[in-house]
């Protein structure tokens, strides 16, 4: 289950009140918090640029650092293009904007794969001052390639990432990027990417302050295991991700018998599908190393039908 933000830019999440609070909580400084602006996703109100409309009567907008989008009225069916056109049209006004996060929901309001999404990098191109960039949802989403000088964080939650929104991050000219999370998901929900659709970002040859790189929840976490463990991006990396997804002995092998992977800090390999003895040699090898390793395999149960094991991501629908 994907729960809602608690924090944004190193800021809390605060709750810009509903329609029906008619004025009666108090609100925090503007830069004191990462304003949440929701509408309801069924029966809404109002929608969600009345919504915002709403927020920045009552907020100094040029001293708001952090906004996250919640739900917008029938996500499951509608994009978030009024959305973006109303944070763009406040862009004259959001001169302190350094993060957005752009489909904030929990199941309740929308699973993340009906989340409909769209082309988000028109919010990129009109904040160029902003600092973390996130999304979630896959349905419809869009990522052509773009060139952003400020951008340090850029995640993307999807069930099922589509392969092409992947080409476009991994084209992207992000020279100050320093922490990427991509949620690959499965191609049950949409997720077809390969593992040759990462190998931009693999390769060295871009995102030069790359740190932090998390390639999680796949249903081809094996494959990227692989490409992983021979990658010119892994020595300037600090923080490994590969958590989340189908990760068997055959990937753990594969990393093992890679490049050492002694100098990162921390290796995230939660929800997996390994055997002990390949969690030993992990154990043996890297934290006697000093790297944190996480290897809590969580909800990863498998199912045998039909003669076949089944196994799942952690995030799908």
């Amino acid at each position: 289950m994907v729960a809602h933000l608690r924090e944004s830019y190193g800021l809390p999440v605060f709750d810009f009140p509903g329609p029906q609070d008619g004025g009666k909580t108090p609100l925090p400084e503007a830069d004191t918090v990462a304003w949440r602006v929701s509408s309801d996703t069924y029966d809404s109100e109002e929608s969600w640029p009345e919504a915002f409309a709403r927020f920045a009567a009552a907020v100094d907008l040029g001293r708001v650092r952090a906004i996250v989008v919640g739900a917008w009225e029938e996500a499951y069916e509608t994009g978030p293009e009024p959305v973006i056109a109303a944070l763009l049209d406040a862009r004259g006004g959001l001169t302190a904007l350094r993060a957005l996060f752009l489909g904030d929901m929990e199941s309740e309001e929308c699973e993340i794969s009906w989340i409909n999404q769209g082309d988000v990098t028109p919010l990129l191109d009109g904040f160029p001052e902003l600092e973390e960039f996130g999304v979630r949802g896959g349905t419809g989403l869009r990522f052509p390639a773009v060139s952003h000088g400020r951008l340090r964080s850029l995640t993307v939650q999807t069930g099922g990432m589509p392969a092409e929104a992947v080409r476009g991050v991994a084209a992207s000219d992000l020279p100050a990027l320093v922490h990427l999370d991509l949620w690959l998901g499965t191609d049950s929900y949409g997720g077809d990417c390969s593992v040759e659709d990462v190998a931009p970002i693999l390769d060295g040859s871009r995102l030069p302050s790359l740190r932090h790189l998390a390639l999680r929840n796949s249903d081809i976490q094996d494959g990227i295991a692989a490409a992983v463990a021979s990658a010119p991006v892994v020595a300037r990396l600090e923080t490994l991700d590969l958590s989340m997804g189908v990760l068997t002995d055959e990937g753990a092998t594969a990393l093992l018998g890679g490049q050492p992977l002694t100098h990162l800090k921390k290796l995230d390999l939660h929800h997996n599908y390994l055997g002990e003895p390949l969690r030993q040699r992990l154990r043996e090898t890297l934290e006697s190393a000093g790297v944190t390793l996480d290897l809590d395999r969580g909800h990863a149960d498998e199912d045998e039908w039909d003669g076949r094991v089944w196994r799942y991501v952690a995030v799908g629908e």
